[in-house]
């Protein structure tokens, strides 16, 4: 069967529904992530808990969200993303809930970290990508990914000036409340995004025909999977180090109030543009390029910014440039490993891939909080996220992108 049956398995509607329904479910998942740390101060002066501790759950939650992504792409590669989302909007929500009613440090570690990351990890990337990648021809892939990239990242800029608002009018256990239900919301969009794979974009393109376990076990042996893997942990350093420690970063340096939430709304709405130029640069030029200069652009943004002076506009322009590289790495990400091994198990296989994303997202966050404790500076991370940023460039450059299903399903 060709690949043209694939695509006509959805009509140029249905497409576009599902990329909107991605959109708003990443919108509100993402968006409230986002926030995370605009509450840092707040729950340590409110409720006497240490800022280590608060750092830790954070940590936690992109941790939890590492280990649990490989197990929900294989549920929505077996069952769809309709009962997956559903899932994990309300595990998402119900963490919320926790960390606004936390009146000790267990209980704020078991909402903002395991029930929000297994949340997440229901409600992001490799759940809402793997539908809209399966619903698209294999041309038009990267393409259709950037765009619902680019919709979700509406709500960070949405979210973080309305947290804003909400946590200076009412408090921050109202504004972790109305996210709480804002994030279960988007419960019923799953059934947007398809109850089960498709049959017949299955049979279209086959990708690894084998179990599971094969699979997997055929990815990490692949060369090119393995560097990817590798350079996605510097992806989730950096990002997470920038969006949990920017406020802070910003109030050691005696900026105004208010200009860390305008730097993190800025991130969010020149990455709308970012992710849909990554996602049209990915279906025009090797992704694995695409993504090696991606990474070059952010370690020169991280250096350039740390040694300027602060003021608004050194502020105003990292936040712009960090935003038109800021996911654009995920929809090339997950369109190499559907290049390489098809799309039907690419929830699982990006899953595993996320893994080490989320395990430089934990030691960003967790690292961050620690070093400023111990040293009262944030310096060493700043010279870490842009070694790091180096590192993964030098990794993707050599990444072969040859597709290894034919060969595979053949023998």
């Amino acid at each position: 069967m060709s690949t043209s049956a694939s695509a006509s398995a959805f009509p140029g509607r249905k497409i576009y529904l599902i990329v909107a329904a991605g959109a708003v479910v990443m919108s509100m998942a993402l968006g409230s992530r986002q926030t995370f740390g605009l509450f840092i101060s707040p729950l340590s002066y409110d409720y006497g808990l240490p800022v280590t501790l608060i750092a830790f759950a954070i940590a936690l939650h992109n941790l939890v969200w590492g280990f649990a992504q490989p197990l929900a792409g294989a549920a929505t590669d077996r069952w769809g993303p309709a009962p997956v989302v559903a899932f994990g909007a309300a595990a998402y929500a119900a963490g919320l809930a926790m960390t606004a009613l936390a009146s000790s440090g267990w209980l704020l570690v078991l909402g903002m970290g395991v029930f929000i990351g297994v949340g997440i990890s229901c409600t992001s990337f490799g759940v809402v990508l793997t539908a809209v990648g399966r619903s698209v021809a294999p041309e038009r892939r990267s393409m259709a990914m950037g765009l619902a990239s680019a919709g979700g990242s509406l709500g960070q800029v949405l979210m973080v000036p309305l947290v804003q608002g909400m946590r200076s009018a009412s408090g921050i256990t109202v504004a972790l409340m109305v996210l709480a239900l804002l994030v279960l919301a988007t419960a019923p969009l799953g059934l947007a995004l398809g109850r089960r794979p498709s049959a017949l974009a299955a049979a279209a393109d086959p990708g690894l025909n084998f179990s599971l376990r094969e699979v997997v076990s055929q990815a990490c042996r692949h060369r090119g999977y393995r560097l990817l893997t590798v350079g996605f942990f510097a992806c989730g350093f950096q990002l997470a180090f920038i969006a949990t420690h920017l406020p802070g970063y910003l109030e050691l340096c005696h900026m105004p109030m208010g200009l860390a939430a305008t730097a993190l709304a800025l991130i969010g709405l020149f990455n709308m543009a970012g992710s849909w130029a990554c996602g049209w640069l990915g279906g025009r030029f090797r992704q694995q390029r695409v993504l090696g200069w991606l990474y070059l652009l952010r370690s020169a943004a991280i250096g350039l910014f740390f040694l300027a002076p602060k003021s608004k506009l050194s502020v105003t322009l990292f936040a712009a440039v960090m935003g038109l590289a800021w996911l654009g790495t995920v929809p090339l990400t997950t369109g190499l490993v559907a290049r390489i091994f098809g799309t039907r198990h690419m929830g699982t296989l990006f899953g595993v891939c996320f893994l080490s994303h989320q395990l430089g997202s934990f030691l960003g966050v967790w690292l961050g909080g620690l070093v400023l404790d111990l040293t009262g500076s944030y310096s060493l991370l700043w010279g870490a996220t842009f070694a790091a940023g180096v590192l993964a460039a030098l990794l993707h450059f050599p990444i072969d992108d040859r597709s290894v299903a034919a060969p595979v399903a053949t023998a």
